[in-house]
């Protein structure tokens, strides 16, 4: 959840458009797509279903979810709260979905339980200024032993005094039991004048190669990485695929968009944008789905979601600052525009993940709106038929 969000609380084949950027500051908008042997990924709208807002479930507060997962040892979904245990301790909930070629049937919450620290205890509020809080954002079932890999983004302080909180991927158990934690490339973390900004860290984590690899972004570009977008100019953000034991295997520059239109004058809060998921395909190492959520005040949301590809894009590990430097991003290619979907609303979509095939011989995607805890705002579950 980016800062802006957090203030307003207070979606084939490969792709496409090969480009050379010349800065950060001028990453380019998708293209003509490439010719290739197959055509694009097509989206339709299958349904959705809105969960009631801050639904009481088991004496905690749904709301918040920002990602969701499917867990193939019990056939039910995963959801992460990215409630900063402020108001229950930092926690998940798993659910049974009724999604079929029809629609999204049920969400029916089965269980919740909070994260646990090593040492057992849940994880306390940031108003402690302790120092050991976290910010939940991303969840993924591990495709080979089912533990819950999920993705934290840390906290850089707006103000000098409180301390640094450091962006993580942690494991754990289906209980919530601490079990170890990801080794995250060094230009993850968050120094004085590098690494990630504020709310903008890792929010999008998955894994791919039947499990062996695990690809994580940043929300936003790094600040030694060039400007956040403008109307004028997207940006670029750091893809990092990983071994299961945190060994770099390269690290990618993912072109998102410029901002969609002019923000309200009058409002305080300035325009956010960024990558809140990924998703890897099944069949190909190299590709992911990637969402994009941008929000501008006075025009709110607008939600994306890309075919891209790792395959024969810059490793740009070894390059200190993008700003500046000519490298070759992943290609990309739309795949859908939520506002031309046909849903009730677009909201804060943040989380994805594979359903059920359908006998079309499509295959269904689970996304997940964040509703930040605001009135105004919704949990929305959707399902997309992907061809």
């Amino acid at each position: 959840m980016s800062a802006s969000l957090i203030r307003r609380a207070c979606v084939a084949a490969l792709l496409l458009t090969s480009t050379l950027a010349p800065a950060v500051a001028a990453a380019p908008a998708p293209g003509t797509p490439a010719p290739e042997s197959r055509g694009p990924v097509q989206a339709r709208l299958l349904g959705e279903k809105t969960v009631p807002h801050k639904l009481d479930f088991l004496g905690t507060t749904v709301g918040g979810l920002s990602g969701v997962d499917r867990d193939r040892c019990t056939g039910e979904y995963v959801f992460i709260s990215d409630d900063r245990s402020f108001l229950q301790p930092a926690r998940f909930y798993t659910a049974r979905l009724d999604v079929d070629a029809d629609g999204v049937h049920a969400v029916d919450f089965t269980g919740t339980r909070p994260f646990r620290r090593p040492d057992g205890s849940v994880y306390p509020s940031p108003a402690l200024n302790d120092g050991k809080a976290v910010d939940p954002e991303e969840i993924r079932v591990d495709p080979l032993h089912c533990r819950y890999w999920w993705g934290q983004e840390g906290d850089r302080p707006a103000v000098a005094g409180p301390p640094v909180i450091q962006p993580s991927i942690e494991i754990s158990d289906p209980d919530g039991t601490h079990r170890g934690r990801l080794r995250l490339p060094e230009n993850y973390t968050i120094a004085p004048e590098s690494g990630p900004r504020r709310n903008q860290a890792v929010e999008a984590l998955t894994f791919g190669a039947r499990g062996t690899v695990v690809t994580s972004a940043i929300e936003g570009p790094l600040l030694q990485d060039g400007p956040v977008p403008d109307l004028e100019n997207g940006a670029l953000v750091r893809v990092t695929r990983q071994t299961r034991a945190g060994r770099v295997l390269g690290q990618y520059a993912y072109p998102i968009e410029k901002i969609f239109a002019p923000s309200d004058p009058t409002s305080p809060w300035g325009p956010d944008t960024g990558v809140p998921s990924l998703l890897a395909f099944p069949d190909d190492p190299e590709r992911y789905l990637v969402l994009e959520r941008s929000w501008v005040a006075g025009s709110g949301y607008k939600v994306r979601l890309y075919d891209a590809t790792t395959r024969g894009a810059t490793d740009v590990q070894a390059v200190e600052a993008l700003a500046g430097q000519s490298v070759r991003p992943m290609r990309k290619r739309l795949v859908a525009d939520f506002h031309t979907l046909g849903l009730s609303t677009v909201d804060n979509t943040e989380g994805m993940t594979w359903g059920p095939a359908l006998p079309s011989g499509e295959r269904t995607l689970i996304l997940v709106s964040d509703d930040n805890f605001a009135s105004d705002a919704v949990t929305q579950i959707v399902a997309l038929a992907l061809r």
